[in-house]
């Protein structure tokens, strides 16, 4: 493939990045998509069993159905795929729509401005910047770029289970072990977990459905258990918004997994931060800060949340929130310490920018180590800065997308004491905190 001269570099041939390609061809703009895997959207395919909770309208980009429908594709008009079908049905359509402006098996490990280094003013948005790859085949090259939209997700960069946001003493040698994952097991692993012990840790959309997969193996063999792990001192939002939340399918995830913990099928463990993770006889104990052990568990799914790889973005100025890691002006509006009632706001090319002008994060990414990103929030970040890196301001400002409500209030709860979460959210009472079963002593 010859490359065009400066072309506005893509990193991450996702959701995203493949929608912010399509609409820099419809800008005029030359796009050049680097991905690290070897097939399109290969981070989504490594969870490809999991169901998404948006509904198939929602997680196409305008922009790329308008490239794709004149190949005979059309818009699947209901239903929720699951991670393989959107990318059978559209992401992988999609990337082939593009051709060879996608280019597969090159990771960035480098993104900076030609001849400046971090330090340097003069002269500096002047220069074009330059990506540094590393191939497959272990070969390096250097591309010159107008334009930067990392669109890399953070799909590769988990959270630990350890609640220092370190891992924990023995995660990594449990991980080795095969032990202890990130990912939510496909029913064919849970199947193979039942009768089993398996603890999941977090609180968020991924261990609630984790919970509620687990659940229905415990139902049919009651010797299957299963331990859920919240770092915080009560449920707070872990059972989402339920009925109120604009999106269903959203808000039945945590309700199955609370009716999971009402019906015994599962035993949850509140305040519990883990320090250790000891593999005992092939099995892991996790310990927390305060001396409990859960009982020696078969596999610890751990579900905390994802954070940005900032490593190859050392010399690019970045304008972070020190909590979030996330886009300054982005941060206040997603941080799950304060967030309240309602939905957040869509967000923008003018909330997305950095020091470093024509750089830009995306998608996931942009809400650093915050949860719950739609892939309808993507998409209307990369029309906004599209429309800004056109020229067209005016349609960089706009607001095209009102994101559903998601049903919960007042942020994520009390970190600490259980018995001040009672004063509750700011529009509905405060969760009730669910006690102990008798099998969750360790």
């Amino acid at each position: 493939m010859e490359v065009a001269v400066n072309p506005v570099i893509v990193i991450g041939a996702g959701p995203q990045g493949l929608a912010a390609a399509a609409h820099l061809l419809e800008r005029g703009l030359e796009p050049l998509v680097l991905e690290s895997g070897d097939t399109p959207a290969s981070a989504v395919t490594e969870w490809g069993h999991v169901r998404l909770f948006s509904p198939w309208p929602e997680l196409t980009d305008p922009a790329a159905r308008r490239l794709l429908e004149p190949t005979g594709w059309s818009t699947p008009e209901k239903g929720y795929p699951t991670g393989a079908q959107w990318v059978e049905g559209y992401l992988a359509p999609l990337a082939e729509a593009l051709g060879d402006r996608v280019r597969y098996g090159s990771r960035v490990v480098g993104v900076g401005r030609k001849g400046r280094d971090l330090s340097v003013d003069a002269g500096r948005a002047e220069q074009p910047f330059v990506v540094h790859v590393r191939r497959a085949d272990g070969c390096e090259e250097r591309f010159e770029a107008r334009a930067v939209i990392d669109a890399s997700g953070t799909w590769r960069a988990p959270s630990p289970a350890g609640a220092d946001g370190l891992p924990a003493l023995g995660e990594l040698a449990a991980v080795e072990a095969g032990l202890l994952g990130h990912r939510t097991p496909s029913r064919e692993e849970a199947a193979a977990l039942t009768g089993k012990h398996v603890v999941v840790v977090g609180s968020g959309h991924s261990a609630a459905t984790a919970i509620g997969d687990l659940a229905t193996f415990v139902r049919r063999v009651p010797a299957t258990r299963v331990t859920w792990a919240l770092r915080r001192g009560s449920v707070g939002n872990a059972f989402g918004g339920g009925v109120a939340d604009e999106l269903p399918e959203r808000g039945a995830l945590g309700q199955r997994a609370k009716k999971a913990v009402e019906d015994g099928l599962v035993d949850l463990v509140t305040g519990f931060r883990t320090e250790e993770v000891v593999v005992e006889d092939g099995r892991a104990v996790l310990v927390a800060e305060d001396g409990r052990r859960l009982a020696p568990a078969d596999r610890v799914v751990v579900a905390t949340g994802f954070r940005p790889d900032l490593s190859f973005l050392s010399e690019v100025r970045l304008d972070l929130d020190v909590r979030l890691q996330a886009p300054a002006k982005l941060a206040a509006e997603v941080d799950p310490n304060v967030h309240s009632c309602g939905s957040v706001r869509a967000t923008g090319a003018a909330d997305l920018a950095h020091p470093e002008p024509g750089f830009y994060i995306v998608g996931a990414k942009s809400y650093g180590r915050a949860p719950t990103f739609l892939a309808m929030t993507g998409y209307e970040q990369v029309r906004s800065v599209v429309a800004e890196l056109a020229g067209d301001h005016e349609a960089a400002s706009r607001v095209e997308l009102e994101l559903p409500d998601t049903g919960v209030c007042g942020g994520s709860g009390l970190f600490d004491a259980p018995e001040e979460a009672s004063s509750g959210g700011c529009c509905t009472p405060a969760p009730q905190l669910i006690q102990l079963g008798t099998r969750t002593a360790g």
